[in-house]
């Protein structure tokens, strides 16, 4: 009887941009499975999931997000096209959170189950983010700068902050003001308005002359982490001078600061 085969799961995981101020350990770790993660047909090139519940309602509930928020200290779960990104409080430890994290994918990926299922015709419950339209599409009622924003979304700016374990959401143009929403690990990133600033606003400043500034549409928890970085900052330039300049760390990132 010949001897059954047995599947090899390689999992990749890389770190993200997403540290505390004052501890370099990432809040965030990206995983690669290798294995499909959305569904295909979604509209959408992420979903994401802030608490426990939104993992069981409708429209996308997905059991092993469901899991991966059971562990103690995990904060949020963030799915891109082929890769998963999860957060964890600050009080929590990898060393003691990341060998669950990482059972609980193989498990998933090695079963051949669904990372997320598909609900038709629900409202999407409160703190299941994405799954919608993907805000950088083609709209046929977008005008020309719109438009031209979204490319450069799309082209230039996207495929650095999925590389970080995040994503982007295009939220409007008001008055030369692009409106743009972190995703995944860029979401509660302590160094998200430096990638927004000197990385994204510069570049569609730069080919865009109808561009002004881009703005972050923040939720609560993050305008207490852009707080907190603003305080950090403040110190320090009065520890090191006013040329000193916060970055963002990991690869991938859109900072363009010369020293």
């Amino acid at each position: 009887m010949p001897a059954a085969r047995v599947r090899t799961i390689f999992i990749q995981t890389e770190s993200t941009p997403n540290a505390d101020l004052a501890d370099p350990v990432q809040k965030a770790l990206k995983f690669l499975p290798n294995y499909p993660i959305l569904p295909q047909g979604l509209a959408s090139p992420f979903l994401e999931y802030l608490n426990p519940r939104s993992t069981l309602a409708p429209p996308h509930p997905s059991p092993l997000a469901a899991r991966l928020l059971n562990i103690d200290g995990i904060t949020s779960v963030f799915y891109g096209p082929d890769f998963i990104t999860v957060t964890k409080a600050s009080d929590a430890n990898w060393a003691h959170v990341k060998p669950e994290v990482f059972s609980l994918i193989t498990e998933a990926v090695t079963s051949g189950e669904q990372i997320v299922n598909t609900v038709e015709n629900r409202l999407p419950q409160a703190g299941q983010e994405g799954g919608k339209q993907d805000s950088l599409g083609y709209d046929e009622n977008d005008s020309e700068v719109v438009s031209m924003i979204k490319e450069l979304l799309e082209t230039r700016i996207r495929p650095s902050i999925q590389e970080d374990g995040g994503d982007i959401e295009f939220r409007g143009f008001e008055n030369g003001n692009v409106l743009l929403k972190l995703r995944g690990a860029c979401r509660t990133c302590d160094s998200s308005t430096v990638t927004l600033k000197n990385g994204i606003e510069s570049m569609l400043m730069h080919y865009i002359e109808e561009v002004q500034g881009v703005t972050q549409v923040l939720d609560q928890e993050e305008e207490i982490a852009m707080k907190e970085f603003a305080k950090f900052e403040e110190k320090l330039k009065l520890q090191k001078g006013p040329a000193a300049v916060a970055s963002t760390i990991g690869k991938g990132s859109l900072d363009t600061v010369e020293t």
